[in-house]
């Protein structure tokens, strides 16, 4: 600071006010030289605003108005981009196409996001090819292998990664794991074990009485690996039935006449 009052005599003297005046800042009040006592940070507080003034050294009296003035904190590339979650969890049917939505996932950068590239986020995928893509802007996380099956392999692990300075090379970068899981959909029939089975009841027997017990497989989970039994074509037709045990998902072939 400089007053135009002052003829470099030692008359006058400069005093500030203000944020941070006398313990961030501090002015020589012989030369009007502004100082910052300690490191600033920008993310902690962007703007100070102080007020200087020439006062007459002996009478203590103002000699000019008080002049108001703003100190900015220019950013630097000092904060590196952070996920809102540090691990994510999502699903996916199975046989998805590929491009299909699985979960989005965010990084914020506290530096300043209107100064240069300090806060330009872009993501990409460390670990989780060549089964999941992600957009370098969006965060968005796709399917991008077809035919993906859960009976095959159910969980996934993938890491993204965001950087700042737009990805470009020196930029600072955080790091999130997102555990997918397939979902199942009914694309396995069921199986028997064998294609012929042999069972014997007595001629006597009363109708509903069990003769004997079949079980088919289901490589599908939950109500998709639900079986129920029907007789479909035989000679037996019109003389037994089969009836779905639900519990042990086994068919119960039973006299029927």
């Amino acid at each position: 600071l400089h007053s135009d009052q002052d003829r470099g005599d030692g008359s006058l003297k400069y005093i500030l006010s203000g944020d941070g005046a006398g313990d961030l800042f501090i002015i020589n009040e012989n030369t009007g030289d502004i100082q910052a006592t300690k490191r600033l940070d920008r993310e902690e507080k962007p703007v100070y605003i102080l007020r200087a003034q020439a006062i007459n050294r002996k009478t203590g009296r103002p000699v000019e108005p008080e002049s108001e003035f703003i100190i900015k904190i220019h950013d630097i590339n000092d904060n590196e981009p952070i996920f809102t979650k540090e691990v994510y969890t999502a699903t996916v049917p199975e046989m998805s196409d590929v491009g299909t939505f699985v979960v989005q996932v965010t990084a914020t950068d506290a530096d300043d996001p209107t100064y240069g590239n300090s806060a330009k986020v872009v993501y990409s995928i460390l670990q989780g090819q060549p089964y999941f893509s992600v957009e370098s802007e969006t965060g968005i996380i796709k399917t991008a292998l077809l035919n993906m099956d859960r009976e095959n392999r159910e969980q996934y692990q993938v890491v993204i990664q965001a950087k700042d300075m737009g990805g470009q090379m020196g930029g600072l970068s955080g790091t999130t794991t997102v555990n997918i899981t397939l979902t199942d959909v009914n694309d396995n029939p069921p199986r028997f074990p064998q294609s012929t089975y042999q069972f014997k009841t007595p001629e006597s027997s009363p109708p509903g009485t069990p003769i004997g017990r079949i079980k088919a497989s289901d490589a599908d989970v939950g109500e998709n690996a639900e079986i129920e039994y029907s007789i479909t074509e035989g000679e037996g037709l019109d003389m037994f039935d089969v009836i779905t045990d639900q519990e042990t998902q086994e068919g119960i072939i039973t006299v029927k006449k």
